[in-house]
């Protein structure tokens, strides 16, 4: 008996050695792909250009894996060697905390199972962040906070921390810029408080709604197709009054349009893309995307395939080059998607190969400059709170 009893153990202990550092990875690395693929042509005038440049990613789903992100991984998209390799100066970083079973474009069910709780679970996240969407905000800001402590990675809050980057980059710094954002704002779980006490912690950027509509409003992927409830309303106007960043992507066309109305700063759409070159349900209309523009509003066009049907750096320089001559060249940017249950087909260490297809679609070295970072750059010393 002992000794079966102490192959069970054995067994127990094995199953969660397995559990707690390899399946996490196995489970990633079925999500964040990197499509194979071989090295993507870089002239030498493409590659010095993007050693020059500062370079700001609008969106990426990163702080939801289990991996350490200041080393190298085989797994996913990003991580703090490859944002350095990429010379990327400033990634805004995504807070995924409830995600609809059978997640797709069209239509999903806010009370579906969901599976970011079994992911909390099964990452061994603290048990607190299982029943709270809340607190799995606070746990992935928390994360952030911990990686900018051990790392040439800075937790950007203010305008003034913003310009610090900007100066420290100019010095040849490798620092890199970290600004948090929650992917919908169901983790306020219906209390205007929350985002209070988010912001203290360092929350910058309010994305409103993901998949499925919530107390906000209705999502470009749920059930309702409602713009912003009572509650939506007062969140606007409270991040307005702290200078938080309103993102409406995957917002419905018609929460975007009261959103536009109502808020008296101007709103990202952290990724995505347009209708005219990639007509998707992941995208808004032409019309739309004009709007956010004439209200000083900014795009992240994505690098996946949803966004820019051809998901190769020419097909997404391609999709800019649509997005530009629609919106403005003040008005486009970059937002990857990275880590984000995407498939790619460029990872962030290899962005000077998108430099080298903006050369191809005949951009200026000047506009290659704003549509890389320098418009996210300018955005956010305008619009981060002081």
């Amino acid at each position: 008996m002992k000794k079966f009893l102490a192959a069970i153990a054995i067994l127990l202990i094995a199953a969660l050695v397995y559990a707690h550092w390899f399946l996490p990875a196995r489970v990633e690395g079925g999500q964040n792909l990197t499509r194979p693929h071989n090295p993507w042509p870089v002239s030498d005038g493409a590659a010095a250009l993007h050693q020059t440049l500062f370079i700001a990613d609008l969106h990426s789903d990163s702080l939801l894996w289990k991996r350490n992100f200041l080393k190298e991984s085989a797994v996913g998209h990003m991580d703090l060697p490859r944002l350095q390799r990429g010379n990327v100066a400033l990634q805004v970083f995504s807070a995924t905390t409830k995600s609809p079973s059978g997640q797709n474009y069209n239509r999903n069910e806010a009370a579906s199972s969901d599976t970011i709780t079994q992911l909390a679970v099964g990452m061994f996240w603290p048990p607190r962040t299982w029943n709270s969407l809340y607190e799995r905000a606070v746990y992935q800001l928390e994360k952030l906070h911990r990686f900018a402590a051990k790392s040439e990675l800075t937790v950007i809050t203010t305008r003034r921390e913003m310009q610090e980057l900007v100066e420290r980059r100019e010095r040849g710094e490798r620092t890199v810029g970290a600004i948090y954002l929650i992917e919908g704002a169901h983790p306020l779980e219906g209390d205007v408080d929350k985002l209070n006490q988010l912001f203290d912690q360092g929350l910058r950027i309010v994305g409103l709604t993901h998949f499925f509509d919530n107390e906000l409003g209705g999502s470009l992927h749920g059930v309702s197709g409602e713009g912003l409830t009572e509650f939506g309303r007062a969140v606007i106007r409270r991040a307005n009054e702290l200078g938080m960043i309103i993102d409406i992507a995957h917002s419905s066309p018609a929460m975007v349009d009261e959103v536009l109305e109502l808020s008296s700063s101007p709103v990202i759409l952290s990724h995505g893309g347009v209708k005219g070159i990639c007509d998707t349900a992941r995208n808004l209309s032409d019309a739309q995307m004009v709007r956010i523009a004439r209200h000083d509003g900014i795009l992240g066009v994505g690098f996946w395939d949803a966004a820019v049907c051809d998901f190769s750096p020419a097909g997404v320089a391609k999709a800019m080059r649509y997005a530009v001559d629609l919106m403005g060249i003040e008005n486009v940017a970059l937002g990857s998607d990275y880590d984000g249950a995407t498939e790619v087909l460029f990872d962030v260490g290899e962005l000077a190969a998108l430099t080298e297809a903006l050369m191809q679609q005949s951009f200026s070295e000047g506009d290659i400059r704003l549509l890389m970072g320098e418009n996210v750059k300018r955005f956010l010393l305008e619009n981060l709170p002081d």
